[in-house]
Parts: structure tokens; C-alpha cells; sequence
């Protein structure tokens, strides 16, 4: 079959009015969701349309090519993310069927019955440890079901833990952003890190401030400083420390460490003096006693879901020959190689790979499967029959967002296939002097096509790099400036809404969270962008030394 070309600016040969349309499916999935309030399966599919009738008869790719993209996103949403998701949300129920979650729930009141401190304990830092082990939509998916399961509002359950989940993003899943970061620019992975951890702890150290406000505004926040102080410098100064002394691997596992154990401490010494609820909860004032074994058995299931996605988040795991042996990677049909990115994306023509992987037992989705099987027997009046029933029964739950997260990576797969992706970044390479002010922008925009840290950087660190070295800039900087932005946009990707709204059951109201979540998501990257102007050109004594 004929090797077909992309070609960035189809549209009169202008790189700026090609960006324009590639936009279109982009700004429509915008108006679905925030202004229409449209269900996220509709719009996904609105959307993904949209896009694969511009790649066929704008940007030319031959349709049956252009349809197998589609197809490979579908399949890339299903497997592995979906199966995180299905399994995540499955323990969740799992715990509340048989009763364990009640015990969670007083466990944690014990500890705390503010709410604004279970949001720090748990979609902070708990869920950066889970972040950093797994990643892909997994700590959303179980942090945001357990604060519903204590009482959250689901609306702010889903908010504050996508709005929570940006500063680990960069160095999830034992810190793949950032080695793909390397492996497509062609740069130094700890060189990398390094820029990483000089530009996330400043946003590392006011997430809980920003979390808490988003919940109940300043005043209220403030009342609960020492422990968002403790959060946030804990997490900033172990972020830098791992990220920049060690490398891209354990910044966010021990950063979430340091900081639960922080907490831990303060909240024996420490109340707030007012507790905090909020306005529409029936507070239960009402604390049951359990002993500490019933305490440790409830938490099992988590327990056991951290211990196993940290070992299959380790190479060692992962190069096991039975793990291998349950690895399958597929050359998609009618796409492997035969679409061509060309300049100034890739310095020459170079094929576009196109190989599906099904890595059956390296999944993180099947680690929490096994974790969730060995906490059904340890469940008191439960077992394996009930946890399967309650397995389908979670698969019938999520059936909306399943259709959404395979559509909505269709929609990032044709885009990416057909060259309208690297039309939309090219287009930002336009900004000349004002780059870095734009970089983080690219990543942000790739984070919000394809729900992926690690996606965004595969597909535009080395536009970032080649971008850079044309201006005259540190192309170190511009490609961690794209993880960086990235982690910003992780928050309304309708794919991470998506696990957000399933996790809550807020199936439907994807475009109410989106507006939710969409004016923090800008803030954060104005914020990322003006560190990356800064560094570039003021502040470059903040940067590792980089010789050309």
C-alpha cells in the first residue's frame, strides 16, 4: 500500500489559517461542553466526526488510512485506559457493597472529618502516590469515588481531584512523561527532570491552597493554613530534591510520601479550630469506634491496589518472561507505517509507526484487578461470586463514559495521523522571540487532545526541541516546558472528565464539570507559561547549565 505524506498546511498554504480549521473539532468539543452542556459521549462523537471528515477531505489522508486511526484511538482508549477505570471504580463499589467503605469513612474522620483536609489527604496526596505508581486516569478514578463515598459533593469530588491531579502528571507512572519527553527530543532524561522539577514545585506549593479555595474561598482556606503549608512544602521540596538529585523515577511516590507522613504528624498536634462542612451536607456528628484490625482490613483494598500498581510500575516487573510472554504488539492494518511525517516536524521524511500493544498482564488496569480479587476474600460476607457480579455491574455503569474515552481518542489518534496536530503546534512556532511564553501552551493543548502527559510529549517535544535550537533557545527547557504545560491541561481533557464523571456518577454532566475545571486549567498555564518566559531569558540561573 502507497506511503501517504502529511502535509501541515493544506489551506491555502498558510500554516495559520490551516491551524484555524484544525481547530474547528477543538473548539466545537469546547462549545459542546461548556456552553451547550452537552452529555461527553455526544460531543466525543460530534467532535471525532468532525475531525476525521477534515483529516479525509481537507488534510487528505485516504480514508481507509484516516478510518484505522480512528479505529487504533478506540481501541488505545479501551485498552489501557478503560480497563483502569472499569477496575479502579470496580474496587470502589466493591468496598461500599460490602459495608468496608463505612469503616473507611470513620477511619478518616477519626483522623479528620473536615472536608477540607480529607481533599488534601486524599486527592493531594493520596492520590499523587497513585499518580506516581499508575497514572493514566487511575487516581482520579479512585480518589474522586472515595470522596464521594464520604460525603463530597460529586460536582467538587470531581473538580478538586482533577484540579489536584496536576502537579504529579509530569512524573506519573514512575515517570514516563518524561523519559518519552527524552526519547523523542533526543535529550538528556535527567537534564529534563531537572528543568521539570525547577518549574512544577512552584505550582506543587499552592495546589492545596487551591484546592481548599476552590471548596470554600479564601477566608476558610486560611483557617487550615498549617496543614496546606505542610502539604505543599513537603510535596515542592521532595518534588525538586527527587527530580533533580535522583531523576525522573520517584518524584511523585516519594513526594507523596513525605507528604502524607507530614500530614499525619501535624494532624496529631493540630486541629482546625472550626470544622468545616459543606452548605447542602447533612453532617453526621457521629463517630463509630472500630478496632484496628477491622480499621486495617477496610483499608485492605487500597493497600493492597498501592502495593501492586508500585510493583508494576517497576522494570524489573515488566521484564519478567511471563509478563512478556502476555505481551502482544500489533502492526495496526492499513496505517503502520504508512503515513510519513514530514518537515519541519522531522528534519526528513521519516514513517509514522503505528503498533498497538496489548500488554495483558503489565497493564496497570490488571494490577488492580489481582488487588481487587485478593481484597473480595478479605471482605467479611463477600468473596469471589459477589465481586464479579459486582465487576459486571460496574462495566453496565460506565458504559457513557467507555463510549467517551474510545471516541474522544479517535478524535486524538486521526488528528495526530493526518497532520493536524503538528498543524496546530506549528503554528505556535510562529510566535518567534514570544515561544517559551507559548511552549507550555503546546503541551497544554496535547494533554487536552489526548488525555496524556505522555501522549503531548511523543507527539510535540520534538517540534519543541527543533523549534528552539531555530531560535536560538536552551531546547531543554522548551521540551520540559511542554510537560510542565501539559499537566495544566490533564484537568479538561474530556477524557479525564470523562473517568471524572464516571467516578462520580455525574454520567452526563461532563460539560458541567468541564465549565468547572476550565478557568483553573487557564490559570495554572499562565502560570507554567510565564516561569517558562522567565527562565528563558531572566531567570536562566534557575536552569541546569546547558552547553549547545
Amino acid at each position: 500500500m502507497e506511503q501517504w505524506i502529511q502535509n501541515y498546511a493544506p489551506v491555502g498554504d498558510s500554516i495559520l489559517l490551516s491551524a484555524l480549521v484544525a481547530a474547528i473539532p477543538l473548539a466545537l468539543l469546547f462549545y459542546l461542553l461548556a456552553v451547550r452542556r452537552t452529555p461527553g459521549h455526544i460531543a466525543a462523537l460530534t467532535g471525532t466526526l468532525t475531525s476525521l471528515v477534515l483529516a479525509i477531505f481537507v488534510w487528505g489522508i485516504p480514508v481507509e488510512k484516516g478510518v484505522s486511526a480512528t479505529l487504533m484511538g478506540a481501541a488505545f482508549g479501551l485498552f489501557p485506559i478503560v480497563w483502569i477505570i472499569i477496575t479502579a471504580v470496580w474496587i470502589y463499589n466493591m468496598t461500599v457493597e460490602s459495608g468496608e467503605f463505612e469503616i473507611i469513612r470513620n477511619s478518616l474522620a477519626g483522623l479528620t472529618n473536615d472536608r477540607r483536609l480529607q481533599a488534601i489527604f486524599i486527592a493531594f496526596a493520596f492520590g499523587s502516590f497513585i499518580e506516581g505508581t499508575a497514572g493514566f486516569g487511575t487516581p482520579v478514578a479512585i480518589t474522586a469515588a472515595m470522596l464521594v463515598g464520604l460525603g463530597f459533593n460529586p460536582l467538587y469530588a470531581a473538580g478538586i481531584c482533577l484540579i489536584a491531579n496536576t502537579a504529579p502528571v509530569a512524573f506519573g507512572a514512575i515517570g514516563v512523561p518524561i523519559t518519552t519527553a527524552a526519547s523523542v527530543s533526543g535529550l538528556d532524561v535527567n537534564h529534563i527532570s531537572s528543568i521539570v522539577g525547577r518549574q512544577l514545585p512552584f505550582l506543587s506549593i499552592i495546589v492545596p491552597f487551591w484546592v481548599c479555595c476552590t471548596m470554600c474561598g479564601v477566608k476558610k482556606t486560611l483557617e487550615v493554613l498549617p496543614a496546606i503549608l505542610v502539604s505543599g512544602l513537603c510535596f515542592a521540596a521532595s518534588q525538586f530534591v527527587f527530580s533533580n538529585f535522583h531523576g525522573p523515577y520517584l518524584p511523585d511516590i516519594m513526594s507523596a510520601i513525605v507528604t502524607i507522613i507530614g500530614l499525619f504528624i501535624l494532624l496529631r498536634f493540630w486541629k482546625p479550630k472550626n470544622e468545616w462542612h459543606f452548605p447542602d451536607e447533612k453532617v453526621s456528628l457521629e463517630i463509630k469506634k472500630y478496632s484496628s484490625s477491622q480499621v486495617l482490613r477496610a483499608w485492605s483494598s487500597y493497600i493492597f491496589l498501592a502495593i501492586m500498581v508500585f510493583i508494576w510500575g517497576l522494570e524489573t516487573f515488566k521484564g519478567l518472561g511471563f509478563v512478556k510472554a502476555a505481551t502482544f504488539v500489533f502492526e495496526w492494518p492499513w496505517l503502520h507505517n504508512l503515513v510519513a511525517k514530514a518537515a519541519p516536524i522531522v528534519k526528513e521524511t521519516t514513517p509514522y509507526g503505528a503498533k498497538y500493544t496489548l500488554n495483558l498482564l503489565a497493564s496497570g488496569g490488571t494490577a488492580i484487578l489481582i488487588a481487587g480479587l485478593i481484597a473480595s476474600f478479605c471482605m467479611p460476607k463477600y468473596g469471589l461470586g459477589k465481586a464479579i457480579a459486582c465487576f459486571a455491574r460496574t462495566i453496565k455503569q460506565l458504559r457513557f463514559p467507555i463510549l467517551t474515552i474510545a471516541t474522544i481518542l479517535g478524535l486524538a489518534y486521526i488528528m495526530n495521523y493526518s497532520g493536524m496536530s503538528s498543524t496546530l503546534g506549528l503554528a505556535f512556532t510562529e510566535t518567534g522571540w514570544w515561544f517559551p511564553l507559548f511552549a507550555p501552551l503546546i503541551g497544554w493543548l496535547g494533554v487536552f487532545l489526548t488525555g496524556s502527559d505522555t501522549s503531548s510529549n511523543a507527539l510535540f517535544c520534538g517540534l519543541q526541541r527543533s523549534t528552539a535550537e531555530a531560535l536560538g533557545l536552551d531546547p531543554n527547557l522548551t521540551v520540559a516546558a511542554n510537560s510542565s504545560g501539559g499537566v495544566t491541561g490533564k484537568m479538561i481533557s474530556p477524557q479525564s472528565i470523562s473517568v471524572a464523571t464516571a467516578a462520580t456518577n455525574l454520567i452526563g454532566k461532563e460539560g458541567n464539570l468541564f465549565r468547572f475545571t476550565l478557568k483553573h486549567s487557564i490559570a495554572m498555564t499562565v502560570v507554567v507559561c510565564i516561569i517558562t518566559l522567565l527562565q528563558a531569558y531572566w531567570l536562566k540561573g534557575m536552569l541546569p547549565p546547558y552547553t549547545p
